[in-house]
Order: C-alpha cells, then sequence, then structure tokens
C-alpha cells in the first residue's frame, strides 16, 4: 500500500508518493491542471497501488479559506466519486518551504536543470504535505 500526496494548483499539481511501508514521502511528478487531471491521477494510483489521496488543504496568512479552496475541495469530491480515500492535511507555505530543500541553493546550473527544478517544486510541496500527513498519524 501507498499514500499519495497532492499539492493541488491552478496550473499544476505536484504529486507525491509514500514508500510501500509509508513511512516516508518523496516527490513523483507534476500534472498539468487540465481535463485530464481526474483520469490522470486515478491511473497514477491504481498503477503505484495507492489507496489513500492527502490532499493540501489550502488556507490564506489568516488561516481562512484562500482563492483555490473551494476548487480544491470540488477535486477531492470528484477523486472520491472515483473511489479513492481523499484526507485533507492542513497545508502552508510548502511551496516556499520546497523552495529551501537542498538542491535549490543559489548555484549556477544551465537553463534546463534550473527549469527542471523549477517545475518539480510542487511535487516536493507534495512530499512536505505528505510527510507531515505520514508524521502525524502513522509515525506517531
Amino acid at each position: 500500500m501507498r499514500l499519495m500526496g497532492i499539492d493541488y494548483g491552478i496550473k499544476r499539481v505536484g504529486i507525491a508518493l509514500s514508500d510501500e511501508g509509508v513511512q516516508f514521502a518523496m516527490p513523483f511528478s507534476v500534472i498539468e491542471n487540465s481535463k485530464k487531471l481526474i483520469n490522470e491521477i486515478i491511473e497514477l494510483a491504481q498503477k503505484n497501488k495507492v489507496e489513500e489521496v492527502i490532499l493540501g488543504e489550502s488556507k490564506d496568512y489568516d488561516g481562512k479559506d484562500n482563492a483555490i479552496h473551494a476548487e480544491s475541495l470540488e477535486f477531492k469530491k470528484l477523486l472520491e466519486e472515483k473511489g479513492l480515500k481523499v484526507y485533507l492535511e492542513p497545508e502552508f507555505m510548502t511551496s516556499v518551504e520546497a523552495e529551501r530543500k537542498p538542491g535549490r541553493e543559489n548555484r549556477e546550473a544551465d537553463r534546463k536543470v534550473r527549469k527542471e527544478a523549477t517545475v518539480m517544486l510542487d511535487a516536493r510541496a507534495a512530499a512536505l504535505i505528505l510527510q507531515s500527513y505520514i508524521d502525524k498519524n502513522i509515525n506517531k
């Protein structure tokens, strides 16, 4: 069994997967937020034996629902209608934190490497969301 972490965004959706023992989270991929998103997530879940999804619950600095919150709840509902169990995990500044992780130092690198690192930022944010859930609920 594995868990999938999702950092839902208007343009891109970051995906993370747990290991099979559900001890740690790893960035996996970034998917464009399009009409095909739900089917792509379901396919990834089936392929990777994911039984539960942990979706970042997006709030603003004051802890109130932000602009993307309602859209992410609709996304949650669609995933549940497809048979996945979906749990919300509070997220705050995960994209900023993901940017601070190793591998994002200000060293000189070629354009392709920098672009790939920026794209995978959403997947690293998803891994932070998933790891938070694992630490609170599984690695107690």
